[in-house]
Parts: C-alpha cells; sequence; structure tokens
C-alpha cells in the first residue's frame, strides 16, 4: 500500500514538473514579445539562420556600434605599433572620458583599445585622420568595406558613431558586421576585455573599463564573447554581442533601447532564447512592429495602443463641447444683429482705438529691441 502511495506522488510530481515547466517555457517565450527595443536580431552565425528578428530590416542610425567598421578599416591599413598623435580635432570632439588632449601620442593598438573598450570618439577620429587625413575621407573607406561585406542596407558618415546625416544600419546587418569583426584577433580580444590600462608615450596612465556589462553579469557572462555598445539621442540604447551557445556562434543585435537597464535585460533574453530554440524547445520567432518613418526611435507600444480607447472617448467629449461652443457663438452673432446700428458704431469704434494703441505700442517695442 505504501509503495503504491509512493508511485502515485511520484506521478503527480512528475506531471507537476511537466506543467510548471511549460508554463515557465510558454512565459519566457511570450516576454520576447515584450522585447523594448525597436529593432532586434539573434543570429545563428554557425548555420546562418536568423532565430529570433524584430523589424530586423528597418534602417536605424548605428551610434557607437559603428566603431567595429572603423576598428576593421584600421586594421587593414595601420600596423599596430605606429605612433598616433592626437589632432586639435580630435581632441575637440565630444567624448566619454578619460578625454585625449592635443599632442598627446598613443599607439594604434592602445588607441583601439580605447575606441571598442571606453567607446573613446576621440581616438575613432585620431585612427580615421591616421588612415586618410580626415573622417570625412575615411568614410570612404568604411562604406567599401561594407560593400565588401556584402551590406546593402547600411551606409556610414563618420568614424565614432556620433549624429551624422545619411548614417544608418539594421539590426539584421549590424549582426554581420560584428561576425566579420571576429575574424581579426585583436578586435575579438578587445571586446572580450573587461579591464585594461594604456599609456601615451608622455607616461599619462589611462584606466580602461568596458562598457559592456554583459561581460560580468552572472547570468550569461559563461555565453559572452563580447560585443560594442552605442548610445545617441536618435539611436537611443545600442548592443550587438557574441556569445558561445551549445557550440554555436550567436550573435545579438539590439536596437533603439529606451535605457541602458533595458538594453541588458533584452539581450539577455535573446541569448536565452537561442539555448531554447537550439535545444528544440522552442521555434524561431519573426515579429513585426508598426514604427513611424520619419522617426524610428518612436515606435507605437502596447500601451499606446490600449489607451486608444480612453482618447477615442475623450475625443467624443471634445466634440461634445465644440458643438456647444459653437451654438454660443451662433447665439451671440445674433444678439448683436439685433443691437442698435449706433451701438455697434460705438462698439467698432472703442475697438480700433484699443488696436491702433496695441500697435503703437508693439512698433516702440521693436524701436527699443532694434
Amino acid at each position: 500500500m505504501k509503495k503504491n502511495i509512493k508511485k502515485f506522488l511520484v506521478l503527480i510530481l512528475f506531471f507537476c514538473l511537466i506543467l510548471f515547466g511549460k508554463q515557465g517555457l510558454a512565459e519566457d517565450i511570450n516576454s520576447l514579445s515584450e522585447i523594448s527595443a525597436i529593432t532586434a536580431v539573434t543570429l545563428d552565425a554557425t548555420t546562418g539562420k536568423v532565430l529570433f528578428a524584430k523589424n530586423p530590416n528597418l534602417k536605424i542610425p548605428p551610434a557607437s556600434t559603428v566603431k567595429l567598421v572603423t576598428a576593421m578599416v584600421v586594421l587593414d591599413k595601420l600596423s599596430l605599433n605606429k605612433k598616433v598623435t592626437i589632432s586639435k580635432t580630435a581632441a575637440e570632439t565630444p567624448s566619454v572620458a578619460p578625454l585625449l588632449k592635443e599632442g598627446e601620442v598613443y599607439t594604434v593598438k592602445d588607441l583601439l583599445y580605447l575606441m571598442l573598450m571606453k567607446s573613446s570618439n576621440q581616438a575613432a577620429v585620431a585612427l580615421a585622420e591616421e588612415v586618410a587625413g580626415s573622417e570625412e575621407n575615411f568614410t570612404f573607406y568604411m562604406n567599401r568595406k561594407a560593400k565588401e561585406l556584402g551590406l546593402k542596407n547600411s551606409h556610414f558618415t563618420s568614424a565614432s558613431g556620433l549624429p551624422a546625416p545619411g548614417q544608418y544600419t539594421t539590426a539584421y546587418e549590424l549582426s554581420l558586421i560584428l561576425y566579420h569583426a571576429l575574424k581579426y584577433p585583436l578586435i575579438k580580444e578587445i571586446i572580450h576585455t573587461p579591464t585594461k590600462i594604456i599609456a601615451s608615450e608622455n607616461g599619462r596612465v589611462l584606466v580602461l573599463k568596458n562598457t559592456n556589462n554583459l561581460l560580468e553579469d552572472p547570468e550569461v557572462k559563461n555565453y559572452v564573447l563580447g560585443g560594442k555598445t552605442g548610445f545617441t539621442r536618435a539611436s537611443k540604447h545600442c548592443l550587438v554581442t557574441a556569445s558561445q551557445v551549445n557550440n554555436h556562434l550567436i550573435i545579438t543585435s539590439v536596437l533603439g533601447s529606451p535605457s541602458r537597464k533595458s538594453l541588458w535585460r533584452d539581450s539577455k533574453k535573446l541569448i536565452k532564447f537561442s539555448r531554447l530554440v537550439l535545444e528544440n524547445k522552442a521555434e524561431p520567432l519573426y515579429l513585426t512592429t508598426v514604427v513611424t518613418s520619419q522617426i524610428p526611435m518612436h515606435h507605437v507600444s502596447k500601451s499606446k495602443i490600449f489607451k486608444a480607447k480612453s482618447v477615442a472617448k475623450s475625443s467624443k467629449k471634445s466634440n461634445k463641447f465644440a458643438k456647444k461652443t459653437t451654438k454660443n457663438r451662433k447665439n451671440k452673432k445674433l444678439a448683436l444683429k439685433k443691437q442698435k446700428p449706433s451701438k455697434l458704431k460705438t462698439k467698432m469704434a472703442k475697438t480700433k482705438k484699443k488696436n491702433t494703441k496695441i500697435t503703437v505700442k508693439s512698433s516702440n517695442t521693436q524701436k527699443k529691441r532694434s
């Protein structure tokens, strides 16, 4: 009897585990539809399959993730030990700390660490000038590199990723950019480095900490190989990351996330989801959301859609109010018509006097301002 009870309890426990396991899995998959970024992609670079996609071909400014292209061009053109003098233009470029000073000398290798780890715009401009004489000339090589990589929806007009007209990429093509960047051993090493110390030729020591928090995140640090962050007001928060999941190279690309916190959260969700797909516990997922064409950053969220009903109600109220006001105006007009002509003339005269006073005052004020 006791044995039968034990077997029965084991069966119940087994079915509960299956039931709650499936429920937890469903919750994980449903949470992907709540990814806050405007566009995101999970690419299995080992097979070439897209495991997750949300507006994958939407063109969006790449922010500092473009520095991966800058790094590839620099490594194609310059030797790592070449010394670079920081120009006035590079020193005056808006950037994060540590700030470089005009006349300082660094090696190409150290500037690459500074550019990819700390996302230094000054380092990006200094390297671009060393290759092509100016950042503008350097973008020619960036776009040529993009063409070599087979990118069709990307165009670059700055080496740093600072806002510039005509600069864009897509989440899908950004994942391809990182895939090709990983073929450069130094880039692979830099983006995987949490901290680094470099020094100028003059002896100034700089301590660098990687901007990619996923390198030290306990949930995914065993998977993450490295990546590149980015942010501008137009691009919002961006991150492209390479991970090793079940012996597959997984690249997640997230663009247009509203905050740093949501950026890390979304990226971790995509890494975890890739594991579910690779273990045949989930199917690849493709999402398309409503995005305005002029400013891709402002997309229609679920909360805005749900609020549509309340907006409709308020518009009905406003229409009722508008009808009342129009009726009141019509009644006032009829009352004016019924008034005697003499009273109307005196009212018109008073309003003319007021208008003349106002015009005189405004002309006097204009003289004072000029």
